[in-house]
């Protein structure tokens, strides 16, 4: 890992993904989340302080960044729901088959390589029933914004940490066989609409699921 992605893009990534208005799409998706949670692409623990205690028994926080780890340790202090770092990527989740009732995703999806594994990944360790609330950026669906997203992510993802404008949150999350119970879409008012259209909304792996493609 380099100096820029250890050192300096926690802070970057931190401060983009914590303003006001992002603050309360967090707010109005985290509570949600109840059991055993797996959050995927923690980063600095910005949702604890949305996560409902009472409800919660324990986080899983999947962070490969040491850098987001150490940022972390503030809002984990301030927090009484207990976590459990996982230090590896999206891709290889170390947790035992339908050991989690919720999987967390905010502005984690737009950066994972391998999408495809991330999320049959999350669908293994969920259980049947279970569910999967989301908040993530991605494609518009304006043509002069989306033709917009596809121009510049090739250039955009080397600054931003593999960050990609222009996925289809829904229909990723589709293709790997969860089905949508809600789904918002909304641009967050004041941000660039290239990187400001949002998809918002809970998933669940279906109680008889066949196994992810």
């Amino acid at each position: 890992m380099s100096f820029y992605e250890d050192r300096i893009l926690p802070h970057i990534i931190d401060r983009a993904c914590s303003m006001g208005q992002v603050m309360k799409l967090r707010s109005q998706v985290v509570p949600h989340a109840k059991g055993v949670v797996l959050e995927v692409g923690m980063g600095s623990a910005i949702n604890m302080e949305f996560y409902n205690s009472d409800q919660v028994d324990m986080v899983y926080g999947l962070e490969p960044s040491e850098g987001m780890r150490r940022k972390a340790q503030p809002n984990l202090a301030r927090s009484p729901v207990k976590v459990e770092w996982l230090d590896l990527p999206g891709e290889k989740i170390p947790l035992e088959d339908h050991s989690v009732d919720t999987v967390l995703l905010t502005f984690t999806l737009c950066t994972i390589p391998d999408w495809q594994a991330a999320l049959q990944q999350m669908w293994r360790v969920l259980k049947p029933g279970g569910e999967l609330l989301f908040l993530e950026h991605g494609e518009s669906p304006d043509d002069g914004t989306r033709k917009w997203q596809h121009r510049i992510t090739p250039g955009w993802k080397k600054l931003a940490g593999g960050c990609h404008l222009n996925r289809h949150i829904a229909d990723l999350i589709r293709h790997a066989g969860f089905e949508i119970q809600e789904l918002e879409n909304l641009y967050i008012p004041k941000a660039p609409k290239i990187a400001g259209y949002i998809y918002k909304g809970r998933a669940t792996k279906p109680a008889k699921a066949s196994p992810a493609a």
